[in-house]
């Protein structure tokens, strides 16, 4: 049987910039946590040293662990307790986050 090697696609250059971007404007060191969202991709969901919230969408967890591991004051994280602790949502993420409507369930 032929041994499968799959390449990782190395982030792009606008994903780098988004990443450092956030790092510089929420402060060092930042998180990032790698989710797969299925067929789409990747999603390294950035967590600020302030609390912020933001996000990079890559080809692969593979692509979102390499991104991770290529910007400077961006650490590896996962949903633990600690992660979860540091964001901090304010009223006009919350309010994007509800849709169009602002809809209460």
């Amino acid at each position: 049987m032929a041994e499968q090697t799959e390449k990782t696609q190395e982030p792009t250059a606008k994903q780098l910039a988004a990443a450092r971007r956030f790092v510089a404007e929420h402060g060092k060191p930042s998180k990032g946590v790698v989710e797969n969202i299925g067929r789409a991709g990747a999603r390294v969901v950035l967590v600020g040293a302030d609390g912020a919230l933001g996000d990079v969408v890559v080809p692969s967890t593979a692509t979102g662990e390499a991104l991770v591991e290529a910007v400077e004051d961006l650490e590896p994280a996962e949903w633990d307790a600690a992660t979860v602790g540091a964001v901090k949502i304010g009223p006009g993420h919350r309010h994007r986050m509800a849709g169009p409507a602002g809809r209460r369930y």
